[in-house]
Order: structure tokens, then C-alpha cells, then sequence
């Protein structure tokens, strides 16, 4: 479970500003469950410079409630949660002074956009958020407000989830939380999982991702996983701690994504040898031509995009805007790069030749 959170501050000396806004968005990894915006009385001045960027004076907060009269909604929002912001070191010390001004000390993991993107999107020009967001397509509005960033950051942080093929992010917070006690009740895990498209990942006590695999029906795969009775997966079912998922709407792009991901990871009790099957001599997909497999996304109003450049598989990603597939530097942007390899054109073409997508938009080269 995620915080998603951005602070507005009065601006001046180190350690001595005070909070006017704060948005938190509590976001289990696929939708928001919770969330608490508010405008905060700070009690002290706020820079000019800063009125300037936010739009936020002393008049709008006269009346705004006080750090301790939100403090506990705070808590109680972010309670077991990762916090997640963009540059999270800034926001993170700013709530712990107003918390340590209460005498409570307030503690929770961290998670930084900023550092993320960096490794996943090495490619961006900037990654402030404004410019990162833009360069990405994502729309915005209410830049320097707390929960026009906090939305911001909220959709920077799902493309990024999508984007990290390794899945650094999840493995290294199950690290920390488990700290290698024994996961409880299956049934609660199975409980957990939706009826739906998508990628499940079977992680141990270091997060360390153990079986992954595809199903049409997430729920119903697990709990098969947990109720086989056979010696494998009765080994499984003692090492996972935990199971994860990513929804993908499309049956194409879970197939793709479990393809790439076994090849990056490959766990332990996933069986790699599978059927034989004959080569592929030719590997160009769709005639050669430059163009975008469109098919379901995760939720209403998205989409996934499969991307095909000169025949070649490239890799895939999710889009709610048409713009951002109508400019190339943008596409590219937000597709996640994959291998390009036999089982890839095989799956595509295999898929294609058998089953339909929403549409398929030839590319202007």
C-alpha cells in the first residue's frame, strides 16, 4: 500500500517552514482507496516568492484547520503505507518536524519518483516533475498545489510500476516488510487478487519473485496455485510469502509481459523448458510496416499499446490521451522496451492470427 503525497510549505529557513496544503492519495497499486486534501494554517509567514508560485496567501488560510487538528487523518491515512512523492526526502522531513513539533515521532518507508525515474526513464531530458510529466504526455493541472502534484506524481508512479520490468520496486519494499517471517492465511492472499486479466508474481521472504505467470483470471490461478497437491507446488506454496499482481486488460500484453519478465527474472519453480517448438525463420511482424496494436487497458478510459517499428516488436505500454500516441518522442516515452526476440513475434503473430484487438493504427514512418 502507497501514500501518494505532496506538501505545499510557507518557504523559508531550514526546518523552520510550515505546511499550507497537503494531498495524500492511499494507493494499493492499482486504484485509490482513500484520500485527504487540505489547505493547513501554518501559523507563520509565507515567502512572497512562494504566494507567487502557489497562489496561496495568509487570507485563504485563516479559517484552514491547524497541523494538529489534521495530524491524526494524516496517521491514520498513511498508516502501513509506503509514502511515495517526488523528490520524498523534502516531504518526508517537512511532515516529520510538524510531527516532531507535536512530540510524535512520525516514521514510514519512502519512496522517491525522482530516484525511480532515473533509473527507469535514464532517457528523459529532466526529471523535475513538470517537465517529466509533460515530456510523458501526462495531462496536469493545478501545477504548485498539492493535489494537482499529488496526481501528478500518483500517474508518474503507476507508468513507472508498468516500466519496472525487474520488478525492483516491489521486491525491495517486501524485503523490508517481511523481514522473513512467514506470510499468514492463503486464503486472505487469494482474497487480495482480482478477477482479471493480468501478471501474478509469487515472491519469498527476501521478495525475490519465485513463479510468475499470466491468467485470464488471476484470483482462480492463485488459489489453484495454493490447493494443487503435488510436491512442486506444495514447495511453492511453503516459500510464498507473498503474491503481487499488475492488471493488463489485454490478454496480448499479459502474455508479452510474462514473457519478458520470466526472461529477466526467471524464477526458480517456473518450468523454462515448455513444448518444442520450430524456429521462426522470419520474425518481421505485420508486413514490415511501423505500426500501434491497440487493445484494452486496465480501468475505463485506458488503453494498452503494443508498439511494432519496422516489423520488430519494441514493447508495450498504457495511454489514456490520444496525443500521447499521436506524437512519436511521446509514444516512445511511455512504452516499456522489451526484447524483440522469436517468442515475442511468435505470441504476436500466434495471438493476431487466432484472436482480435480493439484496432491496429498504422505509424507515419
Amino acid at each position: 500500500m502507497y501514500a501518494i503525497l505532496d506538501i505545499e510549505t510557507t518557504g523559508g529557513k531550514f526546518n523552520e517552514e510550515g505546511i499550507t496544503e497537503i494531498a495524500i492519495h492511499k494507493f494499493d497499486g492499482h486504484k485509490v482507496v482513500d484520500q485527504f486534501i487540505s489547505l493547513v494554517n501554518p501559523e507563520r509567514e509565507i515567502q512572497p516568492f512562494v504566494v507567487n508560485l502557489t497562489g496561496i496567501n495568509s487570507k485563504m488560510l485563516r479559517t484552514a484547520p491547524k497541523f494538529h487538528e489534521v495530524a491524526k487523518r494524516i496517521v491514520e491515512i498513511t498508516e502501513n503505507t509506503v509514502i511515495v512523492a517526488h523528490n520524498a526526502q523534502f516531504d518526508y522531513r517537512i511532515l516529520r518536524t510538524e510531527f516532531r513539533r507535536l512530540g510524535y515521532n512520525f516514521e514510514r518507508k519512502t519512496l522517491c519518483t525522482v530516484d525511480l525515474s532515473k533509473k527507469l526513464i535514464p532517457e528523459a531530458e529532466s526529471h523535475s516533475l513538470g517537465k517529466l510529466v509533460r515530456s510523458l504526455g501526462i495531462a496536469v493541472s493545478d501545477r504548485h498545489r498539492a493535489n494537482g502534484d499529488a496526481l501528478a506524481t500518483l500517474k508518474l508512479f503507476k507508468l513507472l510500476l508498468s516500466k519496472d520490468s525487474d520488478k525492483t520496486i516491489i521486491r525491495e519494499i517486501i524485503r523490508e516488510e517481511t523481514q522473513g517471517e512467514l506470510s499468514p492465511r492463503q486464503l486472505d492472499i487469494v482474497e487480495q487478487m482480482p478477477s482479471e486479466t493480468g501478471v501474478y508474481y509469487m515472491h519469498n521472504k527476501d521478495g525475490d519473485i519465485i513463479y510468475l505467470g499470466k491468467s485470464r483470471n488471476i484470483k482462480k490461478r492463485v488459489n489453484q496455485h495454493f490447493t494443487n497437491n503435488a510436491s512442486r507446488a506444495r514447495e511453492l506454496q511453503k516459500e510464498t510469502k507473498k503474491v503481487t499482481f499488475e492488471r493488463t486488460g489485454s490478454e496480448l500484453v499479459a502474455l508479452l509481459k510474462e514473457a519478458e519478465e520470466l526472461r529477466r527474472n526467471n524464477p526458480k519453480f517456473n518450468n523454462r523448458r515448455g513444448k518444442r517448438r520450430k524456429p521462426i525463420t522470419d520474425r518481421t511482424l505485420l508486413d514490415g510496416k511501423n505500426v500501434l496494436i491497440v487493445d484494452k487497458g486496465r480501468e475505463v478510459g485506458e488503453y494498452s499499446a503494443i508498439l511494432i517499428k519496422e516489423g520488430q516488436f519494441q514493447g508495450l505500454g498504457f495511454y489514456d490521451l490520444n496525443h500521447q500516441i499521436n506524437n512519436m518522442n511521446i509514444l516512445e516515452s511511455i512504452i516499456t522496451p522489451m526484447e524483440a526476440g522469436e517468442e515475442s513475434s511468435r505470441l504476436i503473430r500466434e495471438y493476431l492470427d487466432k484472436k482480435k484487438v480493439m484496432k491496429i493504427i498504422e505509424l507515419n514512418p
